[in-house]
Formats: structure tokens, sequence, C-alpha cells
């Protein structure tokens, strides 16, 4: 075929050389011979070049121009298909030779046919091989970025094919070029399946186009904003308080659900989905879903709408039944639980709130979490009713008998019983006999001997204890318990052990501030003041050193015991004088002579002397 091409080139050629030779002239050399010197191609006589007259080269030029296209690199050119094989299609663009495109370039268009027009671009003027190898693709591409630019400047419409879904939206084809349409590009609502685009043709309008990186950005939503905007207007000043309309659910939130009026967007709060409380609004509505609202208000400009669903339905209050009365029972599920109570909802959108001091008998008041969960079905006494304020208090205790009716008979003073530890105070512990009755142990009636600064350096929440009944308020409700009173007071026996005076043997346990310690037993800890520690010799008793002490002061009130050790040898010093001195008085008295003794002998000098006078 390109051998064709260049014999019918070659038959021109001799055409227009027959048509000058028809009528032979005189040249211009032979005319002007100086002339022809002086203007005479050298270059082309060296090359070989003939020279050919003006008027055939006019006439060739007219004849290629007016028979094969310029092969420019950078023009799109039109050709037809005129042959398919295996693997190329071979197109002629009116050239000196037919062009070859591979049918990888023609794979968007299965249906290509001989005989088709095709856009082209010169890829290669002429192979190894001679051949002129031409580019569909290319073309497509130059040509498309010139409707693309056609379509962004004069605000055309076109069509793209969504090939797939990438991050953050899909890419186009718009004639034959990729372009990126973003997720907030498709839709004036949120788009949840980008899936259902894929594989479609949709209109597009091209809203960016980068030259420097060769990206386009196309939209579908600016196509339906214009209509919407004008639905918009028309919805917002036709809209009225109390206005019903019907919407489509297009956004839930934590706080409320978002309704599609129809290009306007109004808010359902969440406390206005439902007469009854709920978690989240996705319990009452769901995507897509068509409603009826009523609008309960909106800002001036109208653009902050304020929707109610519940207000479409009677109030529940106003529904309940006007046989319900203060002493029925009702049964209603646990909703809400605050730290002092629980909201019980009997009917829908109707709730009694369940006071923590009505959930037990019991005044060791709790927590209600302790008492009931979230979800919970309880049975429970309506013990106010309140139909204007919309008002209600429920009680659990009041089911169940009142455990301190017979009080006196199961707890008398004195009567012995096993309890639970159920909380610490500063000033003591609470210990629960059985539901509803709770007793309070005050932290001196824990231990007989032990000093407790808290009750928890005794015992821990949920230990059993025995407890002794000390005393009983059933007006106020109030039981006194005590602890040590279950054993018998050791210091009863310590008054004797321990009397005044007695002598015990020990070690000095620890030196403190103005003495030391003596542990006697496991409860009587001595304090001996400093004075008392001195030995015999004069030396003071050190930590460790074993040693007599006397008891010089029992406090069994205060459990107050003072020992001394110098009071021991001391008081043997004091009998060993005594002792001397009444052994030397009874010397004496014998050495001595009696009173009798002495009178006889005075009486004896006296008669003598009253002899001698005579």
């Amino acid at each position: 075929m390109a051998e064709n091409k260049t014999k019918e080139a070659e038959v021109a050629v001799e055409a227009t050389e027959a048509a000058t030779v028809e009528a032979p002239q005189v040249s211009e050399a032979q005319k002007n011979p100086e002339k022809f010197l002086k203007e005479f191609d050298w270059h082309n006589y060296e090359e070989g070049i003939e020279q050919v007259a003006d008027a055939k080269l006019e006439e060739f030029e007219k004849l290629v121009s007016e028979n094969f296209v310029d092969t420019l690199d950078d023009e799109v050119v039109e050709g037809t298909v005129i042959a398919i094989t295996d693997r190329d299609a071979i197109i002629d663009i009116n050239a000196k030779s037919e062009g070859v495109i591979s049918l990888n370039e023609f794979r968007y268009n299965p249906d290509l046919k001989e005989g088709d027009k095709v856009e082209v671009l010169i890829d290669v003027r002429e192979d190894a091989t001679g051949q002129l190898v031409l580019s569909h693709r290319k073309a497509r591409v130059i040509k498309a970025w010139e409707r693309v630019n056609n379509a962004h400047d004069n605000g055309e419409i076109v069509n793209g094919f969504v090939k797939c879904r990438t991050k953050g939206g899909m890419i186009v084809d718009v004639f034959g070029i990729e372009a990126f349409l973003p997720g907030s590009q498709i839709d004036v609502k949120p788009i949840r399946d980008y899936d259902q685009y894929v594989n479609k043709t949709m209109e597009f309008k091209v809203v960016k186009i980068n030259h420097e990186f060769k990206n386009i950005v196309v939209s579908h939503k600016a196509l339906i904003e214009a209509d919407i905007e004008e639905q918009k207007k028309e919805i917002i000043g036709q809209l009225e308080k109390g206005q019903v309309l019907e919407g489509v659910v297009k956004n839930i939130t934590s706080y409320g659900v978002f309704i599609d009026l129809g290009g306007v967007d109004g808010l359902v709060h969440i406390t206005d989905l439902s007469w009854s409380r709920i978690n989240h609004p996705n319990e009452i509505v769901e995507l897509d879903q068509k409603l009826n609202v009523v609008i309960l208000d909106f800002d001036e400009n109208k653009s902050r709408i304020q929707l109610g669903l519940k207000q479409l339905s009677k109030h529940p209050w106003e529904a309940l039944s006007e046989e319900m009365k203060v002493g029925d029972k009702v049964k209603g599920k646990v909703v809400v639980i605050a730290d002092y109570g629980a909201f019980i909802e009997v009917a829908e959108g109707v709730e009694g709130l369940v006071h923590v001091s009505e959930m037990s008998w019991s005044t060791h008041l709790r927590s209600a979490q302790d008492f009931v969960s979230v979800g919970d079905e309880i049975e429970a006494q309506i013990l106010t009713l309140d139909r204007e304020d919309r008002k209600m208090s429920l009680g659990i205790k009041q089911l169940t008998p009142d455990p301190w009716t017979d009080i006196t008979s199961k707890y008398p003073v004195g009567s012995k019983h096993e309890g639970i530890v159920r909380n610490f105070t500063n000033f003591g512990v609470f210990v629960e006999l059985e539901e509803g009755i709770d007793g309070l142990i005050y932290i001196s009636d824990l231990s007989w001997t032990k000093k407790i600064k808290h009750p928890s350096e005794f015992c821990n929440v949920g230990d059993t204890l025995e407890v002794v009944v000390l005393e009983l308020d059933v007006e106020g409700r109030k039981l006194s318990l005590g602890h040590k009173q279950t054993t018998e007071n050791p210091w009863d026996k310590y008054e004797t052990d321990f009397a005044l005076n007695t002598t015990h043997t020990a070690k000095i346990s620890e030196i403190v501030d103005k003495g030391a310690t003596v542990e006697f037993n496991e409860d009587i800890v001595a304090f001996v003041p400093s004075r008392h520690l001195e030995k015999e010799d004069g030396s003071k008793l050190k930590k460790g050193d074993e040693a007599e002490f006397k008891i010089i002061e029992f406090n069994k009130e205060f459990k107050r015991v003072v020992a001394s050790h110098t009071a021991v040898f001391r008081e043997e010093e004091a009998k060993i004088v005594k002792q001397a001195v009444r052994k030397a008085e009874a010397q004496a008295a014998e050495a001595k002579p009696t009173l009798g003794d002495a009178n006889d002998a005075l009486q004896a000098l006296k008669d003598k002397m009253d002899g001698k006078k005579k």
C-alpha cells in the first residue's frame, strides 16, 4: 500500500513535467547569462539536485497539499480504519503511507470496525520499516483536554463514567481523561455506599483544573445545588410553627436527628423524638426513613429549624388511666439510675421515682445501684401521684412487711445475734442483722482491751460479728449493739491479779517519753515513770532488762496500770530497818531496869537516907 502511494506521487510529478514541456520556451540562462550565473545555486549543483522551475514546484506543492496531510507531531487528524489485524488497526490519514495503531488503544471501544472514523496523532513518522506509527490514545487525550477546558471555561455539563472508588471519592472517565470526584461532591446528602455509583454514567460539572499536574476535579453536587436552592427558598417561605411536614432522615447523631425537608434541614433533638427516655436516636429512627415531623421553632432567617416527632402523639400522662391511684401496685422498667434513686417507666412516657430510702426498710442508706440496674423489670407501689405536675413517687420496700413491727420479740435487749458489717463511721460500725434492721456498735464497744482509733483497725466490711443488743428504740428505729459484751471482761480478773502492791516480773519492752512500758500480758501494758526505773545500785533499767515491778496504780475503767521497780527494793530496805529497830528496842528493854526495879531502888535509897537522919 505504501508503494501505491509513492507511485501516485511519481505520476503526479510526471504529469506536471509533461504539462511544462508542451510549449518549449527560452530559458532564463539563455536570455540573461550574467544574471543566471550570479543567481546560480552551486549548493544544489554540488548535491546533485536538478533545478526545477518555480511553476513546477508550485504545482507540485498544490497537489501535495490537496492529497496529503501535514504529519505534525502535535496536530490531531481524523483517519479511517481500513483494516483490522489480530493486534493492530490500519488507519488511513491520507498521508504517504497508512498508519498503525495497537488495538490496546481501542479497548474502550470493542465494536471498532473498518470504515470507522477515529482521531489520531502522529507518534512516529517512520519506524525502522518505514511505517507510519499513529496514536489514538494521545489524540484522545489532546482532544479531551480541549473539551475539558472548554467545559470548565463555559460552565458546560459533561458526561462521565464512574470507573472505581478511591480514597476520599471516585475516579471518573471524562473524554478519556481520569478526573477526581470528591465524596463531598457526589450529592447534597452524605453518601454511605459509594459502590452504588461505580460503573454508572452521570452528568458532571468541571469545577477545577490544575494544568501543572494535569488534575481535574468534577462535581455532581454542583448540578443539583441550584435546583435545591430554589426549592429551599420556596419551603422556607412557607414555614410556620405547628406545621407538619414529611421529611427523610438524613443524619443521626448522639444528640438528635437531621431531617431533610426537601432541600432544607431541620433538627429533631433527642428529647423531642419520644415521650419515653432513649439512650440514642437510632432506637427510634433509621437512615433514609420517611416520617412526619412538626415545626416547633426556627430562627429569624429560618436557617435553623427545630422539629419534633413526639409532639405528633398525645402526651402519655394525658392518656394515663384515671383509675390509677395511690396505693396501687405497678410494674415497670428501670430507665435511669441516680445517686438519690431510680426512675421507673410504668407506661410509655410515664415515669415514677423510687427514692433510695424507699428501696429498703434499712435505715442505713446505700446507693440505688445496690438495689436495681438499668433495664430491670420491677414491681412497686404508688406512694404519691400528681397528674397536674406529672409526678409520681414509688416505693419498693412497701411490698414486704416492715421488720420493725415485731422487733421487740425478735431482738430483745441482752439477746445475742450475728450480723454482717455493712459500713464504717469514725465513731462505730453499722451491722445488718437482717434486711431492714441495722444496728450500730460504738467504737468503745468493740473490744475490752484494745484501744481502737478507727473501726477499720478491728474488722472489714462484709465480716460477720457476734453482737449483743444493748439498747432498743422502736420509735426512732435505732438499735445499739455491742461486740465486746459477747465475752467476759478480762479486766474483772485483772483487777484481782494486778491489785495494788502486787509484784510481777517482766521485761522493759520500750523506753518512752518520761518512762518506759512493761508488757505483763497481751492486754496489760504498764507504764513505769522514769524515777521508778532506778535500780538498787543507783543505775536505771534499760530496754530488754528483766526485773520485778510493783503495781502502784490500777484503773479498770480507763485501763491504766502504773508499776515501779524502785518501790520493790526500797520497801525491802524499810522492812529491814524496821526489823532492826524492833530488835534493838527489845534488847535495850532487856538490858535496862524496869520501872518497878527503879522504884524499889529509889525507895531503898530514900529509906536509907531517912534512917541516917534518925
